[in-house]
């Protein structure tokens, strides 16, 4: 078998060096010269040769490392290097990754059990979690890039604020309803953007997004504004409130009472509305619905010619995100206790849409080790607020150059043919198929 022959010493270093060109152009102003206004009112200036120096070789030098990683790894159509006893290894812990991570997360509450930090920590991810299997849905299942994801999750949060605050509803009446609203407004917004498609639908997606914020940032009366709601109950098990009165949970169980038991059940309530965003996404998937939003994420126009009514597959991908994302708004409203319009930015929709790109467009594992990775990785270099977003950009420049679909990309359809099918000379102009 013919093989492509694996670039020179040469090549890799001409690379290299227009790669340190290109990043001392750059970083010349960017790092090179530091500007600042004196106390005169001029403008004063002063170089930092050293550390633009330091940036080139590390891109250099970086470069040199990519390519080398580049010919382990075997472009397509090569043959890899990689030993088959490391590609076994890897196929192995693929398959393992998924249970042990739900058994580990299962365990984290009695592991951690005084460690408050890594429990809300813990909520937070399993939040960003749901938040990336709902949006996943319509990004990566019905392929329909949507930048204002955040506004059904403000729907959905302000929904059980109001609702809770205002009528002295219970949380577990609320939270189907927050889904209800969120999946009606998910209904409204796919209406007008049914004939969009690429960055035209991003932009209207966008401004939704931006016009649900400004409408809780000024409606007052209802909302209360720039103010947001205060005083939203807690959940309750059941109706059984978590405090440490006698008609507590722990005073029903005979036991000592702890701030810890609340955070606990907080942290088991958004695990549980996960796995079930994540398992009716998989039956959602395996339904002639889940195989029409596949089919019109691959072609939209082949869609429309085998009879698929796009309407009401849009339509229902929109609806079916938005109310994983009103479910966790309930939550993130009765976590909090406190809402306001700071919390529902476009920064959280950036957030949630890079979760699922990187973890893989359709990918429900590789949406969650995203989330792990970005909200961890965040806390994580928490105290190196300069470095942190280099870091990371570093990382999301690596990753779609070696893993362009993310960690797990996943188009493998739901429905194929196991075996070949013979067609009737009928049906053919050659005669037998």
């Amino acid at each position: 078998m013919q093989t492509s022959r694996a670039p020179g010493v040469a090549f890799i270093f001409k690379k290299a060096l227009i790669s340190a060109l290109v990043a001392l152009v750059l970083f010349s102003l960017m790092i090179g010269v530091r500007t600042e206004a004196g106390s005169d009112g001029q403008l004063t200036y002063w170089t930092r040769f050293g550390d633009l120096a330091m940036m080139v070789a590390t891109v250099f030098g970086g470069s040199i490392v990519v390519e080398l990683l580049r010919q382990w790894w075997g472009p397509v159509g090569t043959v890899r290097v990689v030993p088959p006893q490391v590609t076994s290894a890897l196929s192995l812990g693929a398959r393992l990754v998924a249970p042990v991570l739900l058994i580990f997360t299962f365990l984290v509450p009695v592991i951690f059990y005084n460690e408050r930090y890594i429990l809300d920590l813990g909520i937070l991810v399993l939040t960003y979690v749901m938040l990336g299997w709902g949006l996943n849905v319509v990004v990566g299942l019905a392929g329909l890039l949507d930048l204002g994801y955040v506004a059904f999750y403000a729907v959905g949060a302000y929904s059980y604020a109001l609702l809770a605050t205002n009528f002295g509803l219970s949380f577990w009446i609320c939270l189907p309803l927050a889904g209800i609203l969120a999946a009606f407004w998910g209904v409204l917004l796919g209406f007008p953007v049914l004939r969009l498609r690429g960055d035209y639908l991003a932009i209207v997606t966008l401004a939704f997004g931006e016009i649900i914020r400004l409408v809780l940032l000024n409606w007052q009366s209802v909302t209360g504004g720039p103010n947001g709601v205060t005083g939203i109950p807690r959940p309750t098990m059941f109706g059984i409130p978590l405090s440490p009165g006698d008609d507590g949970l722990a005073a029903m169980l005979r036991i000592e009472f702890s701030p810890t038991h609340r955070i606990v059940f907080l942290f088991y309530l958004i695990l549980a509305l996960a796995l079930l965003t994540n398992w009716v996404t998989i039956r959602l998937r395996r339904l002639p619905i889940g195989r029409a939003w596949e089919a019109l994420r691959e072609d939209e126009v082949a869609c429309r010619a085998l009879g698929i009514n796009t309407t009401t597959t849009k339509l229902t991908a929109f609806a079916t995100g938005a109310m994983f994302g009103g479910l966790a708004g309930a939550f993130f409203a009765t976590r909090q206790g406190f809402i306001s319009p700071e919390s529902f930015t476009f920064h959280e929709s950036a957030l949630v849409l890079a979760i699922v790109v990187l973890g893989g467009m359709g990918s429900q594992l590789g949406v969650a080790l995203a989330a792990l990775a970005m909200i961890g990785g965040f806390e994580l270099f928490r105290g190196l607020d300069q470095y942190r977003m280099l870091v990371f950009g570093m990382a999301m420049v690596l990753l779609m150059i070696w893993r362009p679909r993310g960690l797990i990309g996943h188009r493998a359809p739901t429905v194929f043919l196991e075996r070949n099918q013979a067609i009737s000379s009928d049906l053919v102009k050659e005669g037998h198929g």
